[in-house]
């Protein structure tokens, strides 16, 4: 695997190093010593995944708080997904910047979200699969938002979003939301 710091401390972008032959090839996708050295967390508790019938499906941006906050390990299994995290670690340099990467079934490149981000995609095309796995479990009296076109981030997304759960639609301004305190970092 080849690791990769993001401009997030703790956010990596993770690639299978592939070993190729004439069947294929074969790659690692986690190795709990290789996580350990980065800092990474090694025990995940549960895997989901999304399916996504429409390209232009918008997920996110989610997060989950103390004490539970949760990693996240995400991968695109089928299509592709524009990926998305914000760090909203108010003690961070980067506090409220957001970073972008494609996430597709061909690249099979992963991406390691810490503790103190929110995450959310764009599906890129139609019949799209992500798969998760989370440091801890789904805990839904501690899972917040943070609205994907609030100004106070001003993500790009590459296409207006043509299906978007209320939920993530009706998130309130960042300017007027509270964080909090056990979630900020």
């Amino acid at each position: 695997m080849i690791l990769a710091e993001s401009k997030f401390k703790g956010a990596y972008i993770i690639e299978p190093e592939r070993l190729e032959d004439d069947r294929g090839f074969f790659a690692r996708i986690f190795c709990q010593e290789e996580f350990a050295a980065h800092g990474l967390r090694t025990r995940f508790v549960q895997g989901s995944i999304s399916f996504n019938h429409k390209k232009g499906t918008l997920r996110g941006m989610h997060y989950q708080v103390a004490p539970h906050a949760e990693a996240r390990l995400v991968r695109c299994t089928m299509g592709a997904i524009y990926d998305v995290i914000i760090d909203l670690r108010s003690g961070s340099p980067t506090f409220k910047q957001w970073v972008a990467l494609e996430l597709t079934a061909q690249n099979r490149t992963m991406l390691y979200v810490p503790e103190g981000l929110a995450h959310g995609f764009q599906s890129l095309v139609d019949d799209t699969e992500v798969s998760y796995l989370m440091t801890e479990s789904y805990h839904p009296d501690l899972a917040g938002g943070v609205r994907s076109d609030d100004p106070a981030f001003g993500i790009e997304w590459p296409m207006p979003a043509k299906v978007i759960a209320d939920r993530d639609r009706t998130y309130p301004d960042f300017a007027v939301q509270t964080l909090r305190r056990d979630y900020e970092g």
